[in-house]
């Protein structure tokens, strides 16, 4: 499913022959039907010859509603570029076909309108020769040119015609798993609520799907989904999709949001980015300037700081970091327009290198600056290699994402970095995890150490519990399972439980402990059914000796008080199966005459088999579960 955008000068035809192709008048606004002139984002669609649906969005040409146009251009796949042939290449003619230029529009044609007002061929050839010099060096430079007429409805079917093989040629929109919709309208419909609208890129929207609007970071549940008016159960990437949303009110949401899965993506207050002036700006783009930056459909003021060289000139390529004055969302890859607020003109664009800046760069770092080259130019193994190094450690899917690569030209870059032992594979599998090599040395090494010492300085602790274990480590909770994994892989760790400890690790007693722990044991062996309480080891023995004597099994536990010694619980436990096998029932006063001890440890013994289910108390009675 493609959507393609309408482009050209105020007047020139646009909105009527939208509707010409089309069937609907792309102006909703009474304002611009009375002024027949385009304001806000106007919407259409058609049904190309072999059955495809086409989305249309027709934007305003009028130089004062320009940042309108902005809003809608950034999610088309192609443009239907307009010049009027009564009047040729006009200022909004030039100024839309560079803003195309800098967002890498690069599939279109151009519908040569209102041919029936020129006064003869020679005049539409002049102003076809005219539009090809404006053309030469453009994304636009080879681009069909059609001549129609939407009053007197000629050259439609060539028009049409062009545009279905234009769109042939343009690659299908990725779908990367993790949908984001740019809200370019919002609404409400009595009855129904919230709609929002624009064009879906990067994954599927489902009826049901919970969803998050950024940067307020609004839940909301999608309710139903519309693509041309039609009731969908499913919206595909690249398509015109209305948002039917349940959970928010219209008032709490706004152009320039985005709609996408919870925690998928993060707005941000800083990105990186490669950028290019146009050759006629206004003026140089300096260091600290204050610009207008049109993202998706967001419109922010964002500081400029300028990377590698003092200021661009124009018609200079380089390297920025944008500070917006609000949060937005971006995406590697997402292309951008940047215009002086005073005088209001465009002065250039660019593609974002690294939606999440960690910090302000140092500019003239030469690092830097080679890192974004490689983002901005590197093939799909340098660029994955450089999304893994700021992961660190990551899946495939979150890596992917990340890079906005296929995984089919994932899949042998990352056998090429694991050969070239860039990257070290934690978890195989359809969805693997990986690590950055060097990050994989350091935090390796680091557990290693952090286990040994622990070991020494608790040689009575069976091992380290797995939480502090990973919070010491400084590990985000996603990591651990996969590192565990590795770590176990080579063979140096155990992971017993709850606890984690280096291969070939055991408890040991020095000396003196083995003696204390002897004369401990000797109480037990004395009186069995009536033991040290845990309280009266604690003093005996010290708590790290009793936690070791209990991890190892030698003491069982069957209350916060009472303890018995593990040949003493298992005997004390069968002759309870083997007391009710015989008799069926049993009282606590029976066990506590044929045991020859007190009521205090018969009640800690039962309930601890009823809440393993052994037993199942029955009133005043237990009987086998």
């Amino acid at each position: 499913m493609h959507v393609i955008g309408t482009a050209g000068h105020v007047d020139h035809g646009k909105s009527t022959l939208v509707e010409a192709l089309t069937g609907t008048h792309p102006d909703r606004l009474r304002e611009e039907q009375t002024r027949e002139m385009s304001i806000v984002l106007g919407f259409a669609w058609l049904t190309l010859p072999n059955g495809e649906e086409v989305g249309i969005v027709d934007v305003p040409g009028h130089r004062d509603f320009i940042e309108n146009m902005l809003a809608g251009v950034g999610g088309i796949d192609a443009t239907l570029f307009v010049v009027a042939a009564d009047e040729g290449v006009m200022p909004q003619t030039r100024e839309h076909l560079a803003i195309l230029d800098l967002l890498g529009v690069s599939h279109g044609l151009i519908a040569l309108t209102k041919t029936d007002l020129a006064p003869n061929e020679e005049w539409l050839d002049l102003v076809e020769a005219d539009l090809r010099d404006t053309l030469h060096g453009t994304v636009l430079a080879d681009a069909p040119i059609v001549r129609v007429s939407a009053r007197r409805r000629t050259g439609l079917d060539a028009l049409v015609n062009a545009l279905q093989d234009v769109l042939a040629h343009c690659p299908p929109r990725q779908d990367l798993g993790r949908p984001r919709l740019p809200v370019d309208r919002v609404f409400s419909i009595t009855g129904f609520g919230t709609v929002v609208t624009g064009t879906l890129s990067d994954g599927r929207l489902r009826v049901g799907d919970e969803v998050q609007i950024l940067p307020a970071g609004l839940r909301a549940r999608v309710r139903g989904l519309q693509t041309h008016k039609r009731q969908i159960d499913e919206a595909l990437p690249g398509s015109r999709t209305a948002v039917n949303l349940s959970g928010v009110q219209r008032e709490q949401i706004q152009r320039g949001d985005v709609l996408c899965f919870p925690d998928t993506f993060d707005a941000t207050r800083r990105l990186a980015a490669g950028v290019r002036l146009l050759p006629d700006a206004f003026r140089p783009l300096k260091h600290n300037a204050t610009v207008k930056l049109f993202l998706g459909a967001a419109e922010v003021m964002a500081r400029v700081r300028v990377l590698g060289q003092e200021a661009l000139a124009p018609g200079e390529q380089g390297w920025l970091q944008l500070e917006p004055h609000t949060p937005l969302v971006a995406a590697r890859g997402d292309r951008f327009i940047l215009r002086l607020p005073s005088p209001s003109e465009t002065i250039g664009g660019g593609v974002v290198l690294e939606p999440q800046s960690p910090r302000r760069y140092k500019r003239f770092s030469e690092t830097v600056i080679r890192r974004l080259q490689t983002l901005a130019d590197g093939t799909p193994l340098d660029v994955l290699a450089q999304s893994l190094a700021e992961l660190q450690v990551a899946d495939l899917n979150t890596l992917v994402q990340r890079s906005r690569i296929s995984l089919a030209e994932a899949h042998p870059a990352i056998e090429e970095l694991l050969g070239q032992g860039r990257a070290y594979l934690l978890v195989e599998g359809e969805n693997p995890w990986l690590a950055d090599t060097t990050r994989w040395g350091q935090i390796n090494t680091r557990a290693r150490a952090l286990l040994e010492d622990y070991h020494q300085h608790y040689p009575l602790r069976a091992g380290m519990p797995r939480e502090e274990f990973r919070s010491r480590l400084h590990l985000p909770e996603a990591w651990l399972p996969p590192l565990m994994n590795a770590f176990q892989a080579q063979g140096w760790l155990v992971e017993a439980g709850p606890l984690v400890h280096l291969t070939g690790f055991q408890v040991h007693f020095s000396p003196q402990d083995a003696r204390q722990v002897d004369a401990l044991l000797q109480r037990f062996a004395e009186n069995p059914t009536k033991p040290p309480l845990l309280a009266e080891c604690r003093q005996e023995v010290g708590s790290e000796i009793c936690n070791a004597l209990l991890t190892q099994g030698i003491l069982v536990q069957v209350s916060p008080e009472v303890v018995f010694r593990a040949e003493d619980y298992r005997r004390l436990r069968q002759d309870l199966i083997e007391y009710l096998h015989t008799h069926g029932e049993v009282r606590v006063s029976d066990v506590r005459d044929r045991w020859h001890t007190s009521r205090r440890y018969v009640l800690a013994l039962l309930e601890h088999f009823d809440e393993i289910r052994l037993t199942r108390r029955n009133g005043d009675v237990r009987v086998l579960q």
